[in-house]
């Protein structure tokens, strides 16, 4: 089993290198309008951005950012499949222009954005990301009536592009079950709250990191698993540092990229020995995880009732019984900005 990973230098906004109907899943998180971060990417896509916030107009500058946004999201229409997943990591931003401090909802304008554009919407995650700040209030302090409630979490916003996916053939069937999760991944995975910590960025070049803000790993593991399929091309708009990318690697699905930044761009594919080590840790770590789960659901509720058949363990359901997970044996990189990766069965 292969896949292959590319990366293309060109604007999120054209996406002309990708064909109709050829993305099976989304994965994603853009610039976030009114972050000051990304004012600058965002004044140069439109000189309008600039001078309204040359103007303190906070308003207008949110929504223009927005329909940069916008141009990004119809594309992604075009580009997926009837039945396919679009996940857009966002988080709201609060800020004071002039001398006004308001919440600027992002979330709840990519979702209007994205319903006007055909989508339908499914219910958000909440991703919790845990923080020990002892002074993470802001405003007045202890005293009423000016403080403002922090936002420490950020959204995960789930469409779906039509009907749901169908399945109509043995192959697709088989695949399909090769590609499960295990029944307390379930459980977990289909929360509405996520809770875990975010990354610090370990890029070398400082002018890079402060251009890149990179959701986990895991966050990324966990939608490709629940919403594609071994084998299965995952689009991301905004590659950054490559999160999309590597969590596509570890789940055997083949992955395409959009990245503006040419510099940011041709650093994704420069340590593969620490991708393919990275990647393993993670399938190393699911096994071993539901190896322990089995463990302690033995001494709770007895033996699981089914053996999946390519591993050799237990089970809960009898949908697991065929998931097979493969362990990267090698990353080739065919240039600068490709890859491919070669895998075999893990026991």
């Amino acid at each position: 089993m292969e896949s292959t990973h590319n990366i293309y230098i060109r604007d999120s906004r054209d996406l002309s290198v990708i064909e109709d109907r050829s993305i099976d899943l989304i994965v994603t998180s853009p610039p976030y309008p009114m972050i000051q971060m990304w004012d600058q990417l965002f004044s140069d896509m439109s000189q309008g951005i600039e001078d309204r916030l040359l103007n303190e107009d906070g308003d207008k500058a949110f929504e223009l950012m927005h329909k940069e946004l916008d141009k990004v999201w119809k594309e992604l229409y075009r580009v997926t499949k009837e039945g396919s997943f679009v996940c857009i990591n966002i988080g709201d931003a609060t800020r004071t222009i002039g001398n006004r401090f308001q919440l600027y909802s992002n979330h709840s304008r990519i979702i209007h954005a994205m319903k006007q554009t055909g989508f339908d919407t499914l219910p958000v995650i909440l991703w919790r990301k845990q923080t020990n700040a002892p002074n993470k209030f802001m405003g007045s302090g202890m005293l009423p009536a000016g403080a403002y409630v922090t936002l420490e979490h950020e959204y995960i916003l789930i469409f779906r592009k039509g009907n749901k996916r169908i399945f109509s053939n043995e192959s697709a069937k088989r695949k399909r079950m090769e590609s499960s999760f295990f029944w307390e991944e379930r459980n977990q995975w289909f929360s509405d709250t996520w809770d875990f910590k975010g990354i610090s960025q370990t890029l070398n070049h400082k002018e890079l990191r402060n251009r890149s803000a990179a959701y986990p790993f895991e966050l990324a593991y966990r939608l490709i698993n629940m919403y594609s399929l071994q084998g299965d091309t995952v689009l991301d708009p905004f590659s950054g540092t490559g999160t999309t990318a590597y969590a596509c690697i570890a789940s055997g699905r083949n992955s395409t990229g959009m990245e503006i930044d040419n510099n940011l761009a041709k650093i994704i594919f420069e340590d593969l020995d620490k991708i393919k080590y990275q990647a393993n840790q993670r399938i190393v770590k699911r096994i071993q995880d539901h190896k322990d789960f089995i463990a302690e659901y033995k001494n709770r509720k007895g033996a699981a009732k089914y053996i999946n058949s390519s591993h050799n363990f237990p089970v809960v359901t009898r949908q697991e019984t065929r998931l097979v997970i493969n362990e990267i044996t090698d990353i080739v990189k065919l240039n600068e900005l490709s890859a491919r990766a070669i895998y075999r069965h893990s026991g």
